[in-house]
């Protein structure tokens, strides 16, 4: 007969002999808190189970033959048959296998491709510069217009270049 462990590393839940009910971890985990503590406990978060335990408890699943193995499988884990049924779906859809694999890119940028979006970048950044140069510099004419400021003819002082 298997010896029974649990995929999670936690101690098996009691059995419906009546075993005892073992106690929160933490106080902030028990619902109620001692009389007289007016301190809202913290927001319960849903859990979340990784690619491979999901693969783990499926293959164990698989492997049970007994009668109520499953449901043993299921009570020890703290898991419903739904989770069970969603799970074997998306295993033969192939959504698992890419669940586990890690995120981000798969592959590396090249030297020339990093320099090309380092080039564009530079690019856009001058093209704006740019801008607000030919801004300034079309303010600067209205301004000369406005003021009939000869651009052509140096200021007084300026003519022979000492002052």
């Amino acid at each position: 007969m298997e010896a029974r462990r649990s995929l999670t590393g936690a101690g098996s839940a009691p059995e419906r002999s009546g075993g005892a009910i073992p106690a929160p971890a933490s106080p902030v985990a028990s619902p109620r808190s001692a009389p007289g503590d007016t301190e809202v406990p913290a927001a319960v978060r849903r859990r979340q189970f990784s690619a491979s335990y999901k693969l783990e408890v499926l293959e164990e699943a698989d492997r049970c033959r007994d009668a109520g193995a499953i449901g043993a499988l299921l009570r020890r884990e703290g898991l419903y048959s739904s989770h069970l049924s969603a799970w074997r779906a998306a295993r033969r859809e192939g959504s698992l296998a890419q669940l586990s694999r890690k995120r981000g890119t798969t592959a590396k940028k090249s030297p020339e491709a990093r320099e090309v979006e380092r080039l564009r970048r530079e690019n856009a950044r001058l093209r704006r510069e740019l801008e607000k140069a030919r801004a300034v510099i079309d303010v600067q004419k209205k301004l000369s217009d406005i003021l009939e400021v000869d651009r052509e003819t140096p200021e007084a002082g300026e003519k022979d270049g000492s002052a």
